[in-house]
């Protein structure tokens, strides 16, 4: 449920250039193009012209446009590379430009679009019931878990995992994916959610090991206690709820909302974690820019900022050991 941090702004890092020799003064129609490259090309000047927001699990207009392209012609984005230079036909070239008209004309995210997005190349179905998957964890689940000791935490002795506004799914999936032999309870308020997370387990054939529960944070859980807790909750402020893009207001508000500050639901979850950890275990949760917020609440917590190739100390560790006595 990533929500600030760069990624619900119309960044255009890495927007095409105009080619050399461009005319100048009357519009001309543009040219047929010819390769699946060039269809990428076309596809993200018209997203950069139409001054889109990108974010919405890809970093900017030409990874957007490589995405829409890579699904039309039913493609794996990670492989676009091998297709680049192949030709492309009259229809697919038809149907990309009704999918970046409608993009421009509505300004739903192309996940809502094509009823799909990936993260670390896994893909997940989603519509406007769930927020679209994106979030830093998946990728510091790849980096900080494992068997060395450099890990937060020994994969091999994580048995029981919870995942706190699951939304889509996509973090119990992935934490299935990371951890073979582990059990995942994913938990979430909105039934609506829920029903398209309900169909990623089942496309990810993960039904024996992820329990779907509907409730308010820990209340479906009872006494359940857990290895490991990630959480990607509501965490954005008032200033940055009316401050939202067009294409985040196709989404869920609830799976923004934050409350007044921005943490409400972060501390709901720090004031009753201690009930639910194991006394190796940890959580890991994903705040945004509620650091502040959170250091000034709980002045004694050691959290643990961890940094991503695209964000800096907008994630947290905070191990049970570290945990002040309930």
């Amino acid at each position: 449920m990533a929500k600030t941090g760069g990624r619900t702004t119309g960044s255009q890092a890495g927007a095409p250039r105009a080619p050399a020799g461009a005319r100048r003064g009357r519009a001309e129609a543009p040219s047929r193009p010819r390769s699946a490259a060039d269809l990428v090309r076309e596809t993200a000047r018209a997203l950069v012209k139409a001054g889109v927001a990108v974010a919405h699990g890809t970093a900017d207009p030409v990874a957007e446009a490589a995405f829409i392209v890579s699904e039309v012609l039913q493609v794996h984005p990670e492989d676009f590379a091998s297709i680049a230079r192949k030709p492309v036909t009259a229809n697919t070239i038809q149907r990309v430009r009704e999918l970046v008209a409608e993009r421009i004309a509505t300004r739903k995210p192309a996940a809502y679009l094509l009823n799909k997005i990936y993260m670390r190349g896994v893909p997940f179905y989603v519509d406007e019931r769930a927020i679209v998957p994106r979030s830093y964890l998946g990728e510091l689940l790849d980096a900080y878990f494992g068997v060395g000791r450099d890990s937060l935490m020994d994969t091999r002795r994580i048995g029981r995992v919870l995942d706190l506004c699951t939304g889509s799914g996509c973090l119990a999936i992935l934490a299935a994916l990371t951890f073979p032999k582990a059990h995942i309870d994913a938990v979430d308020l909105s039934a609506d959610a829920l029903a398209v997370a309900r169909r990623n387990v089942s496309d990810h054939g993960l039904e024996k090991r992820i329990r779907l529960l509907q409730g308010d944070l820990f209340a479906p859980i009872g006494a359940a206690k857990y290895d490991l807790i990630i959480s990607n909750p509501p965490y954005v402020d008032p200033a940055g709820m009316a401050g939202l893009p067009d294409e985040c207001r196709h989404e869920p508000a609830m799976a923004f909302d934050g409350g007044i500050d921005g943490a409400v639901l972060v501390r709901r979850i720090l004031d009753q974690l201690g009930m639910h950890l194991n006394p190796d275990g940890g959580l890991l949760c994903e705040v945004g820019r509620c650091r502040p917020v959170l250091e000034t609440a709980y002045p004694r917590t050691p959290f643990l900022w961890l940094d991503t190739e695209e964000s800096e100390a907008e994630v947290f560790w905070l191990p049970a050991k570290d945990l002040p006595p309930v």
